[in-house]
């Protein structure tokens, strides 16, 4: 159950984390990278688009070398680009890509950070899914309908095995 990357990508407060943090509990290991947590970590700079690619290039490299050092890796990252995924796939001897399909209704209801009513008053014009695209994946290996699916997790834990 090592030596992968699984990306889990979705709108902000799609379920990423939570989802993440399920998938590690059921796996019983896996080095979980958040990107709030990372960007908080490395000091990564702004939201415009040559910092947001920055950051992706970096979040990919780190989860490639942790998988290549045989650890099961488990990124929650919106990645809102496709290119940004394909980049850390490019990177990953294993890579799953898990796209956390929760409608945007839903994620601006639990927004506990506010993004999106910044993005809706002109404060956030970057967010993805409002001032910002998000290609959500065409074929990802696991679709889940929120961070609390349980057949979703299990299906990872299945593929990462």
């Amino acid at each position: 159950m090592s030596g992968c990357v699984v990306w889990f990508t979705g709108l902000p407060a799609s379920g990423k984390t939570t989802l993440a943090r399920r998938v590690r509990e059921l796996a019983g290991n896996g080095v979980l990278l958040d990107s709030d947590e990372v960007r908080v970590a490395l000091g990564a700079g702004g939201y415009d688009r040559t910092d947001r690619d920055a950051f992706y290039r970096t979040l990919a490299a780190l989860a490639g070398l942790l998988a290549r050092q045989d650890h099961l890796v488990l990124v929650a990252a919106t990645a809102p680009h496709s290119a940004h995924r394909e980049q850390a796939r490019a990177q990953a001897p294993r890579f799953i890509e898990v796209h956390v399909a929760t409608p945007l209704a839903t994620c601006e209801t639990r927004d506990v950070k506010g993004l999106y009513a910044k993005a809706r008053a002109g404060e956030a014009p970057a967010l993805p899914g409002v001032g910002e695209r998000y290609d959500a994946p065409h074929a990802p290996d696991v679709v889940a309908t929120g961070g609390h699916d349980e057949a979703a997790a299990k299906a990872v834990v299945r593929l990462v095995r």
